[in-house]
């Protein structure tokens, strides 16, 4: 067996579904060939090789590169404003009713050109990368116009190129209302259904699409003649759903099969049963529900109970969670949500993978797939959600090849 690197001398995280907790192996070994997985196990049952490069990790946990499900990693200025409104007792809605929140990063976004957004996201992107991130999502939203939301997506494709790490993008065109359509929404969703979004799929820029269904953005009728035109151009969804209120959000994202449902602090027992049916993946957002101080969490033991895949992400974002480590959105999900650990490292590895419809590639440690890892200076995996802020990532491999 002819490898290009063996890596040895570690304890492995594999995340791998059944067996031990965390599919843990003790004393183990990865062979990599050709940027993929060539052979896991233990090192005792290592097959004969020849390995190009040797890595020696010293008894070092090895997991699976964390997977960032959930980003608007690029966008313009920053809205720190903003923050210090809602330490006020000003509330998302009363900021996003005048004018500010989202529209207000449209604006900056508008005016940044391409270079400058590919230079501030990968600012961002290197708090999550030093948090063992290997992939991440990255959505539009804060364009609105057509070409702005191209320009996002041509940045997001560059971030990925340019910053070492996998990157699947998202048209999220149904954000808010751009304040040039604000007397003329139906004429706005028109644009961003039949226009936008068949320009962004023609260049290739669109992984999947996305929409944020609240009464302060758009209807369920609305996000439905987006996701009927994403379904015509062969393009998965998923949605921005029930954060704010219980506006029907899970059961929709049932109805269209999409990957994840995402936020759903307020989706209902209906709505749970629905995506557990429809195997959407629940992506938790604890960065937006700490910054935003809000008291109701997402329904966790009725999708504990109906077995709906729980993803974690930073939804690292200009407003509402300026959070750029993966680390510290586990530890807040397992702090504010009551997620276990393992619970967590699944959420950050195995499901988020799901949640991106990349459960092929990347996700776990397993032969066929992708050897993105991440190496932690820790004794055990708990410690990943335990420490806040700690520096515990060694060193991350993309595609077999090390930081």
């Amino acid at each position: 067996m002819r490898a290009d690197r063996l890596i040895t001398d570690c304890r492995l995280a594999t995340m791998a579904d059944g067996g031990e907790p965390y599919g843990a192996i003790e004393d183990g070994a990865i062979l990599i060939r050709g940027g993929d997985i060539l052979w896991v196990g233990a090192r005792v049952d290592l097959p004969p090789h020849e390995a190009a490069e040797t890595d020696r990790l010293d008894g070092r946990w090895v997991t699976p590169g964390l997977i960032d499900c959930h980003t608007h990693l690029v966008f313009g200025g920053d809205r720190s404003g903003e923050f210090e409104q809602r330490l006020g007792g000003a509330t998302y809605e009363d900021i996003a009713r005048a004018g500010g929140g989202i529209v207000s990063s449209v604006r900056m976004t508008r005016e940044a050109s391409e270079h400058e957004l590919v230079a501030s996201a990968l600012k961002r992107l290197a708090g999550l990368k030093a948090s063992g991130v290997t992939t991440v999502e990255i959505k539009s939203g804060y364009g609105l116009d057509r070409d702005s939301e191209l320009k996002m997506l041509r940045a997001a494709r560059r971030v990925g190129a340019e910053g070492g790490v996998r990157v699947a993008t998202s048209y999220l065109g149904l954000h808010a209302v751009p304040p040039e359509f604000r007397e003329n929404r139906a004429a706005y969703v028109k644009l961003a259904v039949d226009e936008i979004l068949p320009a962004a799929h023609a260049e290739g820029l669109v992984d999947a699409v996305d929409a944020y269904c609240e009464p302060i953005a758009f209807s369920t009728d609305e996000v439905g003649r987006l996701f009927d035109k994403a379904r015509a151009l062969g393009l998965p969804v998923k949605l921005h759903a029930d954060q704010l209120s219980n506006g029907g959000g899970a059961a929709l994202a049932a109805r269209y099969g999409a990957l994840s449902a995402d936020h759903i602090e307020y989706a209902d027992e209906a709505g749970v049963a629905a995506m557990a049916r429809a195997g959407v993946v629940a992506v938790l957002l604890p960065g937006a529900f700490l910054m935003l101080r809000e008291e109701t969490p997402p329904p966790i033991e009725a999708l504990r109970g109906h077995g709906v895949a729980m993803a974690v992400a930073t939804d690292c974002n200009p407003g509402t969670s300026p959070v750029a480590s993966m680390l510290a959105a586990m530890t807040l999900a397992c702090v504010q949500f009551r997620l276990t650990p393992e619970e967590a490292l699944t959420g950050a590895t195995r499901h988020a993978a799901r949640a991106l419809g990349m459960a092929d590639r990347i996700g776990t440690l397993e032969a066929g797939k992708a050897a993105d890892l991440a190496v932690w200076d820790i004794i055990r995996p708990a410690e990943l959600c335990y420490w806040l802020g700690a520096p515990l990532l060694n060193r991350r491999y993309v595609g077999g090849q090390p930081d």
